[in-house]
């Protein structure tokens, strides 16, 4: 008898950890996490903030299923900001700054009080293997933990580098024990790892700010959640504030240039583009006179401010130099200076979309150890994997999501099929389908999965079942309530800066019309309305459907010709090089990566849709 054997054992208790762990705790597997440091459970070691362009659209997808990001962020936001009002509602989202203590402390609460799941300090040295499946770990201490499946989300930790200045030294982040080889377990396995870099800025004393000189970003009293299951509330507001580099900082840097690691050859990895260093902007904007820097709080209760915009691991001597130029920081003292951190990462096309090894059954990968960069990204591939995990070990289908049904699968669906350049971020650029795939309706799009899975009860199932016949019905009571043509319907039409109606019309013509809202109709024509809806979301909803009517159509049709081709499957052992008419390149690249439908095949980078005609007829003939 194994004592020491669990279900299911989690590397890492970062965001994409406690998600897969949760998962699989909740839906009855004996599981285990095992962390380097049980006081850093779902820390954010660089931007104290959940959600944005892209990302909020996970963080309500993985919330829609189960997840539990969402109901955490409701606990410790501190202030709430939509992005994007004015934009198109694709592209809207809810931002909020974290208390990162707070939300350290509620996540790692949920986990030691859910049944199954324990939580064990320990650094993983090796993955236990035999005949190509997975058999458990082994710890530094020399401790054996035996288990059905291990999910590795172990962050920037393995075989870490911190860069700062000069000066380099191993860990998983400042101040933390790196993961030193557990890398070398996973070569022997087989599989094949890369190296990427992040950085963070410098955390100032928000006692040494003149916040007089700068310009306040406060938050917005607006009802808000961040999970279906939790209802809208005011957040508190502390404010974040808005200041910029100027030439003084410029010259700086660029007088003393030869001190970035980026110039001395101490970084030679590649990092995220959308967050480049404050040395880096110098070199690659020459002409740019300024750079915004936001001071964000990092708590209720902490005088840690962060620099959003100052990132750099130049020597920490000059970082206050840096600092000390901008204006309203003149006096600011720096509490942690910025750094680099290197680390290896797995390049995810060994991945199936269930996010399970393809060469090692029941070895699952999740989070930035597979090339992402972002709370919101690692969580998303956490639940995945988790759900997966239980999944496989209750003899079940996988839950594979689709670039057409959310951003998850956009997300997961990029890593397997596209080379990675740079640490992944989601945007909403990378979704073909943005606006059927809103934010709003994560909940209709993908609850029936959560419940289907056993992590969404009844009562919570037949409440989005409920919304969706409310939607559906005002939609069609909508288009049968007619408003007349008539001077006081005109009159109220020209006062909305809208064209007048000839003929009589109904409410869903008229909403329509980009210029009427259905809040301001609501008002105006109760007596013909008679909504007893009291949802605003419905509300919502609808109106968005009537608006963007003719463009989501367009997304569906695109969404019908994918479906086309992702339902045919192929064999994983599918001999390539056995086709005639497909390029060399083709055929390496399908042999390497091992597609599991043509519409995976079609996404892979160098596959031309003659490659894929060619492929599609070579399938069909068996």
């Amino acid at each position: 008898m194994k004592i020491d054997a669990f279900d299911v054992i989690v590397i890492g208790a970062g965001h994409a950890g406690c998600e897969a762990s949760l998962a699989c705790a909740r839906l009855g597997f004996k599981t285990l996490v095992l962390t380097i440091n049980l006081d850093k459970v779902a820390l954010m070691p660089c931007n104290p903030a959940i959600g944005g362009v892209g990302k909020t659209q996970l963080v309500l997808e993985l919330d829609a299923m189960g997840g539990q990001m969402g109901k955490t962020a409701n606990e410790a936001a501190i202030q709430v900001r939509m992005l994007n009002r004015s934009k198109g509602p694709a592209v809207r989202a809810l931002r909020a700054q974290i208390d990162k203590k707070g939300y350290e402390s509620a996540m790692k609460r949920t986990l030691e009080n859910t049944e199954n799941l324990t939580l064990r300090q320990g650094t993983v040295d090796r993955i236990l293997v035999d005949n190509g499946r997975i058999q458990g770990v082994s710890i530094e201490s020399g401790v054996t933990f035996y288990s059905e499946s291990v999910i590795v989300a172990a962050g920037t930790f393995l075989r870490g580098r911190i860069i700062l200045g000069s000066s380099e030294y191993h860990a998983g982040r400042m101040g933390e024990y790196p993961s030193m080889y557990l890398t070398d377990s996973i070569l022997k396995a087989g599989l094949v790892m890369d190296r990427f870099q992040t950085a963070t800025p410098p955390r100032i004393d928000k006692r040494t700010i003149d916040f007089s000189k700068m310009a306040v970003q406060p938050g917005e009293d607006i009802p808000a959640s961040f999970s279906f299951w939790n209802s809208d509330k005011i957040f508190p507001n502390i404010p974040s504030y808005l200041t910029y580099t100027n030439d003084k900082t410029h010259e700086l840097i660029r007088n003393n240039i030869s001190l970035s690691p980026i110039k001395s050859g101490m970084v030679t990895t590649h990092g995220p583009r959308h967050c480049p260093s404050i040395d880096r902007k110098v070199i690659n904007y020459e002409n740019k006179s300024r750079h915004p820097v936001f001071i964000e709080p990092e708590g209720k209760y902490s005088n840690e401010s962060y620099l959003q915009g100052l990132t750099t691991s130049m020597p920490a001597f000059f970082q206050q130099l840096i600092v000390n130029t901008v204006v309203g920081l003149e006096n600011a003292r720096i509490m942690r200076p910025g750094y680099a951190v290197e680390y290896d990462y797995l390049l995810p096309n060994q991945l199936k979309h269930s996010l399970e090894c393809k060469t090692v059954a029941n070895l699952f990968f999740a989070g930035q150890v597979n090339g992402t960069s972002g709370y919101e990204e690692a969580a998303a591939q956490g639940f995945i994997a988790g759900v997966n995990t239980a999944l496989k070990l209750s003899g079940k289908e996988p839950l594979i999501l689709k670039r057409s049904n959310s951003y998850i699968g956009v997300l997961i669906d990029d890593l397997i099929n596209k080379e990675l350049s740079e640490p992944y971020r989601m945007y909403t650029s990378r979704s073909e389908y943005r606006l059927s795939l809103r934010p709003e309706n994560a909940d209709l799009r993908l609850s029936f999965f959560g419940y289907s899975a056993g992590l969404l009860k009844e009562e919570q199932y037949s409440k989005v079942l409920d919304k969706n016949l409310q939607i559906e019905n005002l939609l069609h009571d909508l288009s049968k309530k007619v408003i007349n043509a008539n001077d006081e319907t005109n009159k109220y039409l020209a006062k909305l800066g809208s064209s007048p109606v000839e003929n009589s019309t109904t409410i869903y013509k008229l909403l329509q019309r980009p210029e009427i809202k259905f809040s301001a109709l609501v008002k105006t024509f109760p007596d013909i309305l008679g909504i007893s809806i009291s949802d605003s979301k419905v509300l919502e909803q609808v109106e968005t459907y009537i608006k963007y009517k003719g463009y989501i159509d367009r997304e569906l049709i695109g969404i019908k010709k994918l479906e086309n081709v992702e339902n045919i499957a192929i064999d994983i052992n599918f001999d390539y090089f056995k086709i005639n008419g497909i390029t060399f390149e083709a055929r390496e690249k399908l042999s390497r990566i091992k597609p599991e439908t043509l519409g995976q095949a079609s996404r892979i980078a160098g596959i031309s849709p003659a490659d894929i005609s060619i492929l599609m007829v070579a399938i069909k003939q068996g």
